[in-house]
């Protein structure tokens, strides 16, 4: 069972402070293996998926709003330090932290696993948003597994885990050097390849979302690159009124996976 320190942590020169101020950077968050869970949903989430915490920092205002959370983090192996309100914002990467940070493994709680009923294959996306809205919607369409290149953002960005509202510890998801490879091994294994291209003809609409199926998405402004997009059985693309480019890559998504449940939970 995990006790609280002592004493409250004032200082921001302190060891630990300064170790998890590093973790603000990519660099330092793949050199520790740690990722940074700010707020009380992440932390609750955490708690519910069984997904150990490494060191939970809070506040006393946080503890005396969330008795009962705390209560679950005591009754764990987790390292429990009162901050006061000065360090928990030196900690936070956001300007209005609820009152608790906590570090935990960096690894992946799921890894998705080929063939499936529908998985998510992302090219490039550098919007942090962008990936944690797309975690969210994924895990509420039942979806059953994501794989992003390298060239993604990381998911370990404290944006995407606040924009996932915790469901990245609820979706299957890996990073692969290259797409290309998860592509193949999809169609070998008798999965249908679908491509989201804003130039197809075939409206998303017309796809038979009842068969198993990979679904590629590419980069915010670039797309889809030529080679991973030659290797789909089909494009499709979602209708726009005059003058409209384009939709933000995580709502063209959503669009597209409420009409693969809709399809699916009617058939």
């Amino acid at each position: 069972m995990a006790t609280p320190e002592d004493r409250i942590l004032t200082s921001r020169q302190n060891p630990l402070v300064k170790q998890l101020r590093k973790l603000h950077r990519a660099k330092e968050r793949k050199r520790q293996q740690l990722i940074l869970l700010e707020g009380t949903n992440l932390a609750e989430a955490a708690i519910q998926e069984s997904y150990a915490l490494e060191t939970v920092c809070f506040t006393d205002a946080w503890r005396s709003r969330h008795p009962q959370l705390f209560f679950q983090l005591q009754d764990s192996p987790t390292k429990l330090v009162e901050v006061s309100d000065e360090v928990l914002e030196a900690i936070a990467t956001t300007s209005s932290p609820d009152g608790i940070v906590a570090t935990a493994p960096r690894n992946p709680p799921q890894t998705p696993q080929l063939p499936c009923s529908l998985g998510i294959a992302v090219e490039t996306l550098q919007d942090p948003g962008n990936l944690g809205t797309i975690f969210r919607t994924a895990a509420a369409t039942s979806v059953e597994g994501l794989w992003m290149n390298r060239d993604t953002v990381g998911y370990d960005h404290p944006k995407v885990l606040r924009a996932s509202a915790g469901q990245w510890l609820r979706l299957p998801f890996t990073e692969v050097e290259t797409l290309e490879e998860t592509v193949i091994q999809a169609k070998a294994q008798g999965m249908k390849v679908v491509a989201t291209l804003p130039k197809a003809t075939q409206m998303h609409w017309d796809y038979d979302w009842t068969q198993p199926t990979l679904v590629l998405l590419g980069n915010e402004g670039a797309g889809l690159s030529q080679p991973l997009a030659a290797l789909a059985d089909e494009a499709i693309s979602i209708p726009l009124a005059e003058g409209v480019e384009s939709l933000n890559a995580a709502i063209s998504l959503a669009v597209v996976l409420y009409e693969a449940q809709r399809q699916r939970s009617s058939s």
